[in-house]
């Protein structure tokens, strides 16, 4: 079957499964699913802007490799989520509520 035939029996696009993954995987690591120090991949935000308390800092770069790396890449998407998909319990619970 084509890519659209395929599109219209109810299957995500590409681009918005990744995104789905990147956002699982962030929540993961910043909620210690996984052993890793959060700090080495992500920045709390601590300016005092609105929403949630586990809003990530973006840093800037110049050179892409930086630029384009998976903790710089997912802060927009992880800042675009609303409060109660981000305070949710569980991985479940995240994943069953609508991610873009």
């Amino acid at each position: 079957m084509q890519y659209n035939e395929r599109l219209k029996q109810s299957l995500m696009r590409l681009t918005r499964r990744r995104v789905r993954s990147d956002v699982i995987e962030t929540f993961k690591i910043i909620n210690g699913r996984y052993d890793l120090n959060r700090d080495l991949f992500f920045q709390l935000d601590e300016s005092g802007r609105r929403g949630y308390d586990q809003k990530l800092f973006k840093r800037r770069f110049r050179l892409g490799i930086r630029k384009y790396a998976f903790c710089n890449i997912v802060i927009d998407n992880w800042n675009s989520l609303s409060a109660g998909r981000i305070n949710c319990n569980t991985i479940n619970t995240l994943e069953k509520s609508r991610l873009n």
